[in-house]
């Protein structure tokens, strides 16, 4: 199992207790608050005795206590109506500047809305008793709605959630740069201490072919061996490029292709044909040679491990009136469609040997140094695969900052 794979399903891990801690948090809240909405119910039903006990109040009642109990409703917003909906008392709401005007108004709908969601209760007049026979003027309706507290404790959750998600989002987001900053420190110094232990050898190598030329002139051989030197001085020159930026000049796409083909064409089994779609004029692009030339290697090179040395490579140039387009298609095994969004990703590899770093950095030299673009144009598993390079026309920006 890849890396990637495991990373995956932590997140899917995460996610999931995430949302297992959101719904039981809701479910406790929600079970809070309809507690608490049951208790003030009582609360009403309390007042509202209260009230018929004033109202039917005689020289026996209590009517300290009656008041008490009325006056105790600081809280919760009431309102005591007649049956036809007139507003008779209401205690504990708010009449801000907007509603002063038509506070009788505002009372009044305030009051239906509660009737309406079923917050009343009634209070029976005089000797009457509950009947579904009374007449209109033998009860009272007392409406309320819930405490502000009440209100605030139903909303905490999910500011409390919302707090928690952004918090986490940028959590996130904070860890992902912290790595892709460690990741560029750790790329960078390899890569150039990579180009310093090649740098001794290779000038060696270059002396040692020199010798060899003047004292076989005649030697076949020494040439091809020239040639590789000179590919290893290429190598190394690329990865002391790695974290610097270094200046893009008009360059020949069409020449680009041509020497990654014969490369190409030199180094890989006679079972893998290499096809070119090239423009018969020149393709001007201000890009660096040797790092866009190592991106075309590293697809080719893919292309050729997923066909296991044998198939079809065709690279294609387009000439677009603000961009190019360089195409790398193989008619090899193929990408799975659940790998197609880790293909750049650092590590990734579907190889049994790899480091899975060259997609990345072709990502990152299209991408970030070249300000063009990268990605899978289709790949079907069995078929092939075709990788699209976008490259805009217009002039690169130069900004300082790392490939």
């Amino acid at each position: 199992m890849q890396w990637t794979d495991r990373i995956r399903q932590v997140k899917i891990i995460l996610v999931i207790a995430a949302i297992v801690i959101a719904v039981v948090s809701l479910l406790a809240s929600h079970l809070l608050v309809k507690d608490l909405q049951r208790e003030e119910r009582n609360k009403m039903e309390t007042w509202a005795k209260a009230l018929n006990a004033l109202n039917n109040a005689d020289e026996n009642t209590d009517l300290s206590l009656v008041l008490h109990v009325i006056q105790a409703n600081n809280t919760i917003p009431v309102f005591v109506t007649e049956p036809d909906g007139t507003v008779s008392d209401y205690r504990n709401v708010e009449i801000d500047a907007r509603t002063a005007e038509d506070s009788d108004v505002y009372i009044s709908d305030y009051s239906q809305r509660m009737y309406a969601r079923g917050n009343y209760i009634k209070v029976y007049l005089g000797d009457s008793v509950q009947n579904d026979s009374l007449a209109e003027g033998d009860y009272q309706l007392v409406c309320y709605d819930e405490s502000i507290l009440l209100k605030r404790l139903a909303q905490y959750p999910y500011w409390q959630l919302g707090i928690v998600m952004i918090f986490v989002v940028v959590a996130i987001f904070a860890l992902l740069a912290s790595k892709k900053a460690e990741q560029n420190k750790v790329w960078v110094g390899l890569s150039k201490e990579t180009a310093h232990q090649l740098g001794t050898p290779i000038s060696s190598l270059m002396a040692w072919v020199e010798i060899l030329k003047e004292n076989y002139p005649n030697d076949e051989l020494i040439p091809e061996m020239d040639k590789d030197v000179k590919r290893l001085e290429l190598i190394a020159e690329r990865f002391s490029k790695i974290g610097s930026l270094p200046e893009p000049v008009d360059a020949s796409m069409n020449t680009v292709l041509e020497h990654v083909v014969d490369y190409m064409d030199r180094r890989t089994s006679k079972k893998v044909e290499m096809i070119r779609h090239l423009p018969d004029h020149e393709v001007i692009v201000k890009m660096n040679t040797a790092l866009f030339e190592w991106v075309i290697e590293n697809l080719c090179k893919n292309a050729v491990d997923a066909m296991e040395g044998a198939g079809k490579i065709e690279l294609t140039l387009t000439d677009e009136d603000h961009r190019v387009v360089i195409e790398v298609s193989d008619n090899g095994k193929g990408i799975r469609k659940k790998d197609l969004k880790n293909v750049f990703t650092p590590g990734f590899t579907t190889k049994k040997r790899g480091w899975g770093l060259g997609l990345s950095l072709a990502k990152r030299i299209v991408e970030e140094y070249h300000k063009g673009r990268i990605f899978v144009k289709q790949s079907e598993v069995g078929k092939g695969t075709t990788f699209r390079i976008e490259m805009h026309k217009e002039k690169l920006h130069t900004e300082k900052e790392s490939v």
